[in-house]
């Protein structure tokens, strides 16, 4: 791995990390569901992702149902 700057405050260095792990998950939740409504379906977006298919299916379809996304059950 690259050498990373780290800030010299441990705070800064923290908080930086926690930043970027809140934009990493957006980034997530809006990559899955713009796979999704594009006919992905969950062993595809899981395969992405480098996660099993049940991971991704618990982690992200509650709230895609809620956004009335329509979920495929299998890749045709």
């Amino acid at each position: 791995m690259p050498d990373v700057p780290v800030p010299p405050d441990p705070a800064d260095a923290l908080a930086a990390v926690a930043a970027l792990r809140r934009l990493a998950d957006h980034l997530e939740d809006a990559a899955v569901e713009q796979a999704m409504r594009t006919g992905w379906g969950w062993p595809r977006v899981a395969e992405a992702l480098g996660v099993t298919r049940q991971a991704v299916y618990k982690k992200h379809a509650r709230r895609l149902i809620a956004a009335g996304v329509e979920l495929r059950r299998r890749e045709g």
